[in-house]
C-alpha cells in the first residue's frame, strides 16, 4: 500500500511535465495503490489525496478519478483491473449530456429477473460531458441510463472506434490542464459495473466525496505554506493576523476529516452522509480562507513571480465548485434539524 511520505517525497522528485505523464508515472511506481475507504486506514488514503493536491490540482483531479474507480471497482465486486492502466470516473449528469446504454443482443440478464446482471456486455451512445483526461486515460467508469429512470454505471475501454473525445467543454485558465472535455459515444462497447444503481447506493459514495474535500485540504495547505514561510523570513503583523486566520480554518478541518475518517472505518457499511457533507463543507471554507488571506498578506510579488502559487490561485476557485454550494449548506441544515439531540454541538 502507498505510504503518504514515501509518496510525498516522490512527488518532490517529480519532473515538471503534463499531468497525464505525471499520473503514469505515479501508478508505475505503484503509488496508487490506496488504502480502500472503511478498511481501517480511510486517513491514509486522504493523506495520499492530499500529498497530490498539494503537488499540482490538475493532477489529483486525474489521481484522485484514477483511484476512485479502483475503489468502486473493488466494492462492487467487479474484476481487478490490469496493471498499469490508468483510469476516470466520470459521472456528471447535465440536462444537456446523457449517454444512453442498450443491452448486446445475448447479453442475458444472467438471473431470470430482468435486470442485467453484472458484467453484461451494452452499447453506449450520446456524449458525456466533464470528462477529466479523456485524452490520456486507458479505461473510463461513467454513469449511463438503461431506461430513463435506471441509471447504471458502465467500463469501457478509450482506445476504440466508438469514442470520440472532443476538444470542447473547457474555456477556463484554472483546471485547464486537467483537459476536462466532452466524450462522443456511438456505438461503443462497454461492460456493466454493479446492478443499476448501484454506483449512487454504495457507501463509497459517500466516502468518496469526502476524498475530494481532501484534495481541497491539500491544495489550501500548500497555499497557506506559503504564508507561513513568508511571515517566519519577516515578523509583519497585518501577515500575522492573516496566518493566524488561515491556521483556524485548516486546524479546523484536519480535525473534522480524522474524526470523519475514523467513523468510515467504525463502520464502513454506513454513508456517515451527514459527517461527509460537514467535512465537505468546512474544507471549501477553509479554501476560500485561504483564498482570501493568503493574497492579501503576500501582496503583488508572489502572485505575480511564483509559477506555482499562481497556479494554485488559479486553480483552486474553479475545483472547489464541485462542492453545491448553498444546496450542500441545506442539505446539511435539513440533516441537522432531523436530529433528535436537542444541542448536537454540546460537547
Amino acid at each position: 500500500m502507498t505510504n503518504p511520505s514515501e509518496l510525498e517525497n516522490f512527488l518532490t522528485c517529480l519532473p515538471p511535465q503534463e499531468p497525464a505523464e505525471m499520473l503514469r508515472a505515479l501508478v508505475a511506481h505503484g503509488f496508487d495503490q490506496l488504502p480502500l475507504p472503511g478498511q481501517g486506514q480511510t486517513l491514509a488514503r486522504w493523506q495520499a489525496l492530499a500529498a497530490v493536491a498539494a503537488c499540482n490540482l490538475s493532477l489529483v483531479k486525474l489521481y484522485e478519478g484514477h483511484t476512485d474507480a479502483l475503489a468502486i471497482l473493488a466494492e462492487l465486486g467487479a474484476a481487478a483491473p490490469a496493471a498499469a492502466q490508468t483510469w476516470a470516473v466520470w459521472a456528471a449528469e447535465p440536462p444537456s449530456h446523457r449517454v444512453q446504454a442498450t443491452p448486446v443482443s445475448g447479453s442475458g440478464n444472467g438471473n431470470g429477473s430482468g435486470s442485467l446482471a453484472s458484467g453484461s456486455a451494452v452499447q453506449l451512445s450520446g456524449s458525456k460531458a466533464w470528462c477529466s483526461g479523456a485524452q490520456s486515460v486507458d479505461q473510463a467508469l461513467l454513469t449511463a441510463w438503461l431506461s430513463d429512470t435506471e441509471r447504471c454505471l458502465v467500463a469501457v475501454d478509450m482506445r476504440q472506434p466508438g469514442v470520440q473525445v472532443s476538444s470542447d467543454g473547457w474555456q477556463a485558465v484554472g483546471m485547464a490542464a486537467s483537459a476536462s472535455v466532452d466524450v462522443h459515444l456511438d456505438g461503443a462497447s462497454a461492460t456493466l459495473i454493479g446492478q443499476p444503481g448501484d454506483y449512487l447506493r454504495r457507501p463509497g459514495f459517500q466516502h468518496g466525496g469526502a476524498g475530494i474535500a481532501a484534495c481541497w485540504y491539500g491544495a489550501s495547505t500548500r497555499m497557506a505554506d506559503h504564508l507561513l514561510q513568508a511571515c517566519r523570513r519577516h515578523a509583519e503583523p497585518h501577515a500575522m493576523a492573516h496566518l493566524g486566520a488561515v491556521d483556524i480554518a485548516l486546524s479546523t478541518t484536519a480535525g473534522l476529516l480524522r474524526a470523519t475518517a475514523a467513523l468510515i472505518d467504525s463502520q464502513p457499511g454506513a454513508p456517515w452522509t451527514l459527517a461527509v457533507n460537514r467535512t465537505r463543507l468546512a474544507a471549501e471554507a477553509a479554501a476560500q480562507q485561504v483564498l482570501q488571506h493568503v493574497p492579501r498578506a503576500l501582496g503583488a510579488g508572489p502572485l505575480c513571480k511564483d509559477r506555482a502559487l499562481a497556479l494554485l490561485l488559479a486553480d483552486l476557485p474553479v475545483f472547489i465548485r464541485q462542492s453545491h454550494a448553498e444546496r450542500d449548506l441545506a442539505a446539511l441544515g435539513q440533516s441537522m434539524a432531523q436530529q433528535e439531540d436537542r444541542l448536537p454541538w454540546k460537547l
